[in-house]
């Protein structure tokens, strides 16, 4: 028995989608609906149950699932960059995932989480995934810490080479519309451009660098599940991997491709940073995959315009958006 925690979230819920379509059902689905629109996420898919995510935890805490767990995939955490209540943070991302973790060692079980790039700070010190090089990270936010904690902990409990932590760099695709202002900037400029004709980026704050020409590892939500099934395959790879591209590229290039993808002209305006985000942006990422090579993983990512034109086309465009 497969275990998606956030399995009907962003990066769940695609992932859930990668395994069907490889004949793979066997799969429990744990998460917190509530009021929100992530159920959507679900319809199409195939699984045994869904079990809220306060229940699930309070059976592994008690050693008491009713399956066998073949593998726990780990992406029921908070997501959002500006959540200001780092008691829960703490909780739901750090602690939450160092129990099961734990869990999944004890009981055999492949354990595969998600972590983050804002792990990285302001990339002062590289982008490296290379576990020697955590305790010189400095996150920005709350939340790329409380991501920061479970990879120090892994570290700290030599289990770096016994299980696997996701730093995942900017991913876009379908299924994250439950996200609100944590969709990525390939939903957002769409919408925009669709209401308005244009679409509106950050000036830059940095000498030297063109307005709209901060830089992101854009990645495709479907290579990022693509990449998790490889590694459920895979258990002798593990350890604290980056998933990116490896090659970042800028916001004007993202902002080109979905007026490309709507065969629409670019009209490209320039804001103000907002004063909230002033000292804790990223104008740099890019991931360091050199674990792929090491490794042997076969993947190709798929190129910035290809992925924007197969979001924008086949799901934005479309009346049911959903895979």
């Amino acid at each position: 028995m497969y275990v998606i925690t956030g399995g009907a979230g962003f990066i769940g819920s695609v992932l859930l989608w990668r395994l069907n379509e490889a004949g793979v059902e066997d799969i429990i689905v744990v998460d917190h609906l509530a009021s929100s629109s992530k159920w959507a996420n679900l319809v199409k898919r195939a699984y045994v149950d869904y079990m809220h995510r306060d229940r699930f935890y309070d059976l592994v805490r008690r050693n008491a699932l009713p399956w066998k767990v073949t593998a726990i995939v780990h992406l029921g955490a908070c997501s959002s960059t500006t959540e200001q209540n780092a008691d829960f943070l703490m909780e739901n991302n750090f602690h939450c995932s160092r129990d099961l973790c734990r869990y999944a060692l004890d009981n055999g079980a492949r354990f595969i989480a998600a972590s983050s790039a804002a792990t990285y700070g302001d990339g002062s010190s590289g982008f490296s995934d290379d576990p020697a090089m955590l305790p010189y990270l400095r996150p920005l936010n709350m939340y790329g810490y409380s991501k920061h904690l479970f990879d120090l902990w892994l570290l700290r409990e030599n289990l770096v080479d016994s299980a696997v932590s996701l730093k995942f760099f900017n991913v876009y695709g379908p299924n994250e519309y439950h996200k609100g202002d944590m969709q990525s900037v390939v939903a957002k400029a769409h919408r925009q451009i669709k209401e308005e004709g244009r679409l509106c980026l950050f000036k830059s704050s940095v000498p030297f660098m063109e307005h709209g020409g901060q830089k992101r590892d854009f990645i495709y939500v479907k290579d990022c599940a693509a990449l998790i099934v490889w590694l459920l395959e895979q258990w002798e790879t593990n350890g604290i991997m980056n998933v990116g591209t490896g090659t970042a590229r800028t916001f004007n290039d993202l902002g080109r491709a979905v007026f490309a993808a709507l065969e629409k002209q670019s009209t490209i305006e320039y804001i103000d940073m907002p004063k909230s985000l002033q000292g804790r942006y990223q104008n740099f990422t890019e991931a360091d995959m050199d674990w792929m090579r090491e490794t042997g993983c076969p993947m190709t990512f798929t190129g910035l315009e290809e992925g924007v034109r197969d979001y924008v086309q086949n799901y934005l465009e479309k009346a049911d958006k959903y895979l």
